[in-house]
């Protein structure tokens, strides 16, 4: 893996490359381009706010808390980083497949491949977290929250959340070379995390809930819930997780990523005997 880290850095430039062929194919024809990297996340805000913010009001703010007087900033922060990871893991699942050309023909690791596509959909966070800040100060103003040290919640959730999608990024672009069912499994696979992560509703939530104490401890081991416990943490401290979560969810992702680089290298020869 060391070796194979070392020779991803050698050809950074080929996935810099890779990442602005990428950005530029997907919006070239496109009127509005870029923004609708920023249309879908506050549309799908806006739906979630009215039917958790107004029609369940009531049931919504009881176990928000802190969060309850700023839900539209708690949805947007979880559906921002939510369309780094549902994008990342559909986009990465074809990576092979839908580059087989350039993969048979350039002299780079084949990992700059599916790594290329988190990295574009990171790009596209990226650049939508001025109009989180927007939102938030507005908040901030009015005192509805309010940020200090949390905010360094933000560098830690976007490196677990790269690492654990590099990982899941290499395993499933891999495996849907030699078998194609596994992007169409992965469709489904998407719509159950968003439900079964708390990105919409706080953690506490399923922790005061009536489930059986093993589902929640399943429920708990998705780093995915940790992560986005630390994005909401960042305007609410009261979200950062505990020391068990957050310590299940560090080693979680980087086994995933030990997975996804290990299965990638194993199944190589036969990815490329199939392109």
């Amino acid at each position: 893996m060391t070796s194979g880290v070392a020779a991803l850095w050698s050809h950074r430039n080929s996935l810099r490359i890779l990442v602005r062929r990428d950005l530029a194919v997907k919006y070239q024809q496109s009127v509005l381009g870029y923004f609708w990297s920023l249309i879908e996340p506050l549309g799908m805000g806006a739906i979630y706010w009215f039917v958790f913010g107004v029609l369940y009001s009531s049931d919504t703010g009881r176990h928000l808390g802190e969060a309850a007087g700023s839900y539209p900033l708690f949805l947007i922060t979880g559906i921002f980083a939510w369309m780094w990871t549902s994008s990342a893991l559909s986009e990465a699942t074809n990576a092979l497949t839908g580059q087989s050309r350039l993969i048979t023909t350039m002299n780079v690791p084949r990992q700059v491949f599916p790594i290329g596509r988190v990295t574009g959909r990171f790009a596209e966070y990226a650049a939508g977290l001025p109009i989180l800040i927007g939102i938030a100060v507005i908040y901030a103003v009015h005192g509805r929250i309010h940020p200090g040290w949390s905010l360094l919640s933000l560098p830690l959730a976007v490196a677990l959340q790269g690492i654990l999608l590099t990982g899941l990024a290499l395993l499933l672009s891999a495996w849907n070379v030699l078998m194609r069912d596994v992007e169409r499994f992965m469709r489904l696979i998407i719509r159950v995390l968003f439900y079964a992560t708390p990105i919409i509703y706080p953690l506490s939530l399923v922790r005061e809930s009536g489930l059986p104490g093993w589902l929640k401890v399943v429920y708990e081991l998705n780093p995915l819930v940790g992560i986005f416990q630390l994005h909401h943490a960042i305007w609410y401290p009261d979200e950062f997780p505990d020391a068990r979560l957050l310590a299940s969810t560090v080693v979680g992702s980087l086994l995933v990523l030990a997975a996804g680089w290990w299965s990638f290298r194993r199944l190589e020869p036969a990815v490329l005997k199939e392109l």
